[in-house]
């Protein structure tokens, strides 16, 4: 199947508790598209033939379990951060044309002061009162709203996988990410390296006659190695372990650069050891 996290999420879900293996397939390339265009029945060939083929092996994500309450979170809780981010930038970029009078009562004060100040003002005095009071009152809105998801977030990482969120530099935000990542039936990743090419981490093969190198991965969840690149600079900062790594590869030749993306690497192993002690989820026959 095709798009088994979009549209065809259904489909996948009611084959499954029908008990039918379910292999996710990606779209053809887009010189196969040029070749032989693109009907239901060349996409449908073409999905065949890469399964018989061997090129197709990947288990969809179950969707039935925590890890997709996360997801959905996840989803409204960031929608709710990037309006209050618009709605903050707003309200101070029209403080800077108001009126002097206005402006200079507002200088000065912290964020959550002017936001109370704004708040506070008479919508009926004039159009830029009622644009900032109108303002402020969406940014506590949505302040709330976030606050609200990451506390129910926390809470179902804390009861699903409590060891993720306890390693240095793993916070709520990061550890849903890295769970949404893996997906609830975590065992579709075979290993920790298949996790780590996952995440975007895995060093990739460039070499050629008696050249010899690998460059860096530029695929995989662009969100979840931006988790693990947070994490590294974390243990960087707080883990002697990781500084002590830092100074002994840097005295080998190693720009900082090169260092982190080694971290990331040992980083991806730890994360999946903790994402696979978590439970699976029941199966939708079961679950039901």
């Amino acid at each position: 199947m095709e798009g088994t996290g979009s549209y065809g999420a259904g489909l996948a879900r009611h084959l499954a508790a029908e008990g039918i293996e379910v292999i996710e397939v990606n779209r053809p390339d887009r010189a196969a598209r040029r070749r032989s265009g693109k009907t239901d029945a060349v996409d449908a060939e073409a999905a065949a033939r890469a399964v018989l083929g061997g090129r197709a092996t990947s288990t969809p994500k179950s969707k039935n379990g925590p890890v997709e309450d996360l997801r959905v979170l996840k989803v409204v809780k960031d929608s709710a951060v990037r309006n209050r981010t618009q709605a903050i930038n707003q309200l101070k970029a029209l403080l800077v044309s108001a009126p002097s009078r206005l402006r200079e009562s507002l200088a000065g004060l912290s964020n959550p002061r002017l936001f109370t100040a704004c708040a506070a003002l008479d919508p009926q005095a004039s159009a830029i009162h009622q644009a900032l009071h109108v303002l402020a009152h969406r940014i506590k809105q949505l302040t709330a709203e976030a606050t609200t998801l990451t506390r129910r977030i926390t809470a179902i990482i804390q009861a699903h996988n409590p060891q993720l969120i306890q390693l240095t530099g793993v916070g709520p935000d990061s550890a849903a990410i890295l769970l949404i990542a893996a997906g609830d039936n975590h065992d579709r990743l075979r290993d920790e390296a298949s996790f780590a090419a996952l995440c975007g981490v895995s060093p990739v093969e460039r070499s050629s006659g008696k050249s010899q190198r690998r460059r860096l991965n530029r695929g995989g969840n662009r969100q979840a190695n931006a988790a693990l690149y947070r994490r590294v600079l974390s243990r960087l900062r707080w883990e002697e372990r990781s500084r002590a790594y830092l100074q002994r590869r840097t005295a080998e030749g190693k720009t900082k650069r090169e260092v982190i993306r080694c971290l990331k690497r040992y980083v991806a192993r730890e994360i999946h050891r903790a994402i696979t002690s978590a439970p699976l989820p029941l199966p939708p026959t079961l679950a039901a």
